[in-house]
């Protein structure tokens, strides 16, 4: 089995087409942004398959506390499975970096890379909406998916790109920190609780934009305080294609998430804010883009600094067909693959004797194979699909 070891040269919408190098003008590999980008993939067509679903319907006391971080809570707290839409945003922004420092040098102006930005939004914009059209059953209007706040986050921060990092930071905060103030001090109606659920100012704006609310609560303004997380991607991208050794420039990305860390978990220490994801609070946006900043510090020193590159291009193939891969997961894993995979495996097991649980796990453990050997076939074949 070929192992690729610079599986992301031509990859998908996530990867924003981005030839990731070690250094200014450099041809090397930043495979650590691979492997990133690959794992976040695999969590989530893990999703997709049933594979939580399945760990949670076990009811093991030892594995429930590990299930019960693979969802969200139920409104505010904070589960690792809250850090994968964050990670998602942020990586766009890294390597978006790699990808306008390519255009630019085959001689793109400003204007052509705007263009190709709003069309690869406009397209993301129209796969997020589609999906919820998919969930629904019925053409529906609703703009809570993460390719449809992608859409918006990737625009704003290729807007800020040419500024300095100061300003960049300053913008991102500034996004955060409105969004705050309208919860706050906007309220209208029946929707003037600051960060309740389904009574905020967020939810009115559905009202607005949707005519109706999300029964999880999501709200579709969060892809302005969220804009930060990818505008961070794009500061940390411009640390790494600079100048300094991998050590330096580790640290630099580790020490910025550290402060984020301290920030975010120290405002809602303070009793500034709760954590909520299905509102992004200024708490949660700020500590979830700290443990993404932190992992790609990790990441890069780890492997592309100590070259520990042994075995990750398992996740990292995962990650050369993202768009493609998440809208397999989201729109056909879990309706159509996994109970006809379950004809047989389940079908199989049980006719074993084998527990419904157990039985229903090792079925959806086999479709994430299925997906992900469906991300291995593509690569061999030189089959990327692009936005």
């Amino acid at each position: 089995m070929a192992r690729p070891e610079a599986v992301s040269s031509r990859s998908s919408g996530v990867s924003a087409g981005a030839t990731p190098g070690t250094g200014p003008g450099a041809g090397g590999r930043l495979f650590s942004l691979d492997v990133y980008r690959g794992l976040v993939m695999t969590l989530l067509i893990a999703e997709g398959a049933g594979v939580y679903e399945a760990m949670r319907g076990l009811d093991v006391g030892w594995l429930n506390p590990i299930a019960a971080q693979l969802f969200h809570p139920a409104y505010e707290c904070f589960t690792f499975w809250d850090l994968v839409q964050p990670a998602f945003m942020f990586i766009v922004g890294v390597s978006m970096v790699f990808s306008m420092r390519k255009r630019a040098e085959r001689g793109d102006g400003w204007g052509k890379r705007l263009r190709h930005i709003v069309i690869r939004c406009a397209i993301l914009f129209l796969l997020g909406t589609g999906l919820h059209c998919v969930y629904a059953g019925e053409l529906v209007w609703e703009l809570w998916n993460v390719l449809t706040q992608l859409s918006v986050t990737i625009l704003i921060a290729f807007l800020v790109m040419g500024f300095p990092v100061f300003w960049q930071v300053m913008i991102s905060l500034v996004l955060i920190g409105v969004t705050g103030l309208a919860y706050r001090f906007i309220h209208v109606g029946l929707y003037d609780q600051t960060f309740a659920a389904g009574a905020n100012f967020g939810t009115y704006v559905d009202t607005l934009l949707m005519s109706h609310i999300n029964t999880d609560y999501w709200v579709a303004i969060n892809c302005i305080p969220t804009a930060a997380h990818t505008i961070w991607g794009v500061v940390a991208g411009k640390v790494l294609i600079g100048r300094g050794s991998v050590h330096r420039k580790a640290m630099t990305i580790a020490g910025w998430g550290a402060v984020a860390l301290v920030v975010g978990y120290g405002l809602n220490w303070m009793g500034f804010a709760p954590m909520i994801k299905r509102i992004c609070t200024e708490p949660y946006v700020i500590a979830s883009g700290g443990w993404c900043v932190l992992a790609l510090a990790f990441f890069y020193w780890v492997i592309d600094g100590l070259g520990f590159k042994r075995g990750g291009w398992v996740v990292a193939v995962v990650g050369t067909n993202s768009i493609l891969i998440y809208l397999v997961a989201e729109s056909l894993a879990h309706t159509w693959l996994n109970p006809r995979v379950g004809v047989f495996v389940e079908g199989g097991l049980r006719m074993m004797s084998v527990s419904e649980p157990v039985a229903a796990l090792m079925n959806a453990l086999v479709v994430w194979a299925l997906l992900w050997g469906m991300c291995y076939w593509l690569y061999t074949k030189r089959a990327f699909v692009k936005i």
